[in-house]
């Protein structure tokens, strides 16, 4: 008679069964090896694969101009990762000018932290034009975007949460997710503390703007700014605005964001790097004479020195077939 196999055992032995199926099968393993690695652990639940490293390349490597984004991103992931019980979710808060990375560095945070990237059932992303359109019906919006944050953590604690035009959002509804967002363990029977929360806002986007040109008619280098330099200008503009999201907000006066990143604008050399990302990623030839037009056709300011990109780098994409 066989001797009985207990469950630990049996679960080894399940394993080394299938990573061998896995070896057998090379056109499918690197699939099957994920697969299974996400059975086996808690590391992997729903389809939340951090990859720091993979994160901190694609900034280094396709972000430009923005050291202290790169800075911020990376500590706050980093630091919120290593806990395996957080206190409260990680919330962040990007600020700047448009075209200046903060939707794309949202979505590449997501990329590497979801096995299906912003495809991902566990990524849930909000506008208040398509989501809240009506400011007489406030109160109902109040109610749903309660119960749907709820449903979908119970349904999953490591969901993420993207807010984008916070500068557009009414004043007063992101305040109904402060219970989600703050250091207690259990809110309405939900256990949130390992959600991610993103806000995404052009608010502040002027003063940093403002900021970032006083500091280079001061021969200050960007790679010199530091958030401190930031903090004051992008708080006035942002918390202190009747028309902000984040208008008399509890989540500001109970400190609950944990990272505020300030976007800076991008001068003419980061709009030539970010043509050069484009035509690679179409798969284009690289030629210096598209580069060179491409980043001649976007407006700069201010209007004497032209010093930064009016509109980042947001419009090189639809650019760049005019000029090849």
């Amino acid at each position: 008679m066989a001797p009985a196999v207990g469950p630990g055992a049996a679960a080894a032995l399940a394993l080394a069964l299938a990573l061998l199926a896995a070896a057998a099968r090379p056109a499918a393993a690197a699939w099957d090896l994920r697969a299974l690695r996400c059975s086996f652990s808690a590391a992997c639940e729903c389809g939340f694969e951090p990859d720091l490293r993979g994160l901190e390349c694609d900034l280094a490597m396709n972000l430009v101009g923005q050291p202290l984004v790169k800075q911020q991103v990376m500590k706050g992931v980093r630091e919120f990762l290593e806990n395996q019980n957080p206190m409260k979710p990680l919330v962040m808060s990007f600020h700047g000018w448009t075209g200046t990375g903060k939707t794309y560095v949202s979505s590449m945070l997501i990329r590497h932290l979801f096995r299906d990237g912003l495809r991902s059932p566990y990524v849930h992303q909000f506008s208040p034009i398509a989501h809240f359109p009506h400011h007489e019906q406030i109160e109902q919006y109040k109610e749903n975007l309660k119960h749907w944050i709820q449903g979908n953590l119970t349904n999953c604690g490591r969901s993420a949460f993207l807010f984008d035009e916070m500068d557009k959002m009414h004043p007063g509804l992101i305040d109904v997710i402060m219970p989600f967002l703050g250091p207690s363990w259990v809110v309405y029977g939900t256990n949130y503390r390992k959600a991610i929360f993103i806000f995404i806002s052009n608010a502040g986007g002027e003063q940093i703007k403002d900021m970032t040109l006083d500091l280079w008619h001061a021969h200050k280098d960007r790679e010199e700014i530091s958030l401190q330099d930031m903090e004051s200008a992008i708080s006035k503009a942002v918390f202190e605005n009747p028309q902000s999201g984040f208008w008399k907000s509890g989540i500001i006066n109970e400190h609950l964001i944990d990272f505020v990143v300030p976007f800076l604008p991008l001068k003419r050399h980061h709009v030539k790097q970010c043509v050069i990302n484009e035509l690679i990623q179409q798969g284009l030839e690289l030629r210096q004479d598209v580069v060179q037009e491409v980043a001649d056709s976007i407006p700069y300011f201010p209007e004497e020195e032209k010093i930064f990109s009016s509109t980042g780098c947001k419009t090189v994409a639809s650019r760049i077939s005019f000029f090849l």
